[in-house]
């Protein structure tokens, strides 16, 4: 199968790579892309190796290797060696009200047969309370955290 994106490399940034894996100082993430680009690099002197012995030799999977190359061809160096940033959104599961709630139940007598609330006691009581349609315990315990 032909190669879509095609990494070569200039003489300046083959050292600038080169000189990210010999030194160590910048995150795996970017030292991991780097090895790929260097090992990607079809210009004259560059490795050349295909996506699944780049994948075998830097132990990481084949769309990782597609995603970097793309990157560098469509976003240039930089881009390929940072995450890209994410585009997801978190919506809040408890607004102010439910977060009142949630305190005041944790503040409450816990259930018969208990010696305090657990986060998976008060989950499963906001879901039963209506408060919310469903919530993760870690949610709890990051609600619990915020308001102290």
């Amino acid at each position: 199968m032909r190669k879509r994106y095609r990494v070569t490399l200039t003489p300046a940034e083959r050292e600038q790579l080169a000189n990210m894996r010999r030194r160590g100082r910048v995150d795996a993430r970017a030292l991991m892309h780097a090895g790929i680009l260097l090992k990607a690099n079809e210009r004259k002197g560059g490795a050349g190796w295909t996506d699944a012995r780049i994948a075998d030799a830097l132990e990481c999977g084949t769309a990782t290797v597609e995603r970097v190359r793309k990157r560098f061809v469509e976003e240039g160096l930089e881009a390929a060696l940072r995450p890209k940033p994410t585009t997801r959104t978190y919506l809040r599961k408890l607004d102010g009200k439910g977060e009142a709630r949630l305190i005041t139940l944790a503040c409450s007598d816990p259930p018969d047969g208990r010696s305090r609330w657990t986060l998976r006691l008060l989950a499963d009581r906001l879901v039963a309370l209506g408060v919310v349609e469903d919530i993760s315990y870690e949610a709890v315990r990051r609600t619990m955290k915020k308001t102290s």
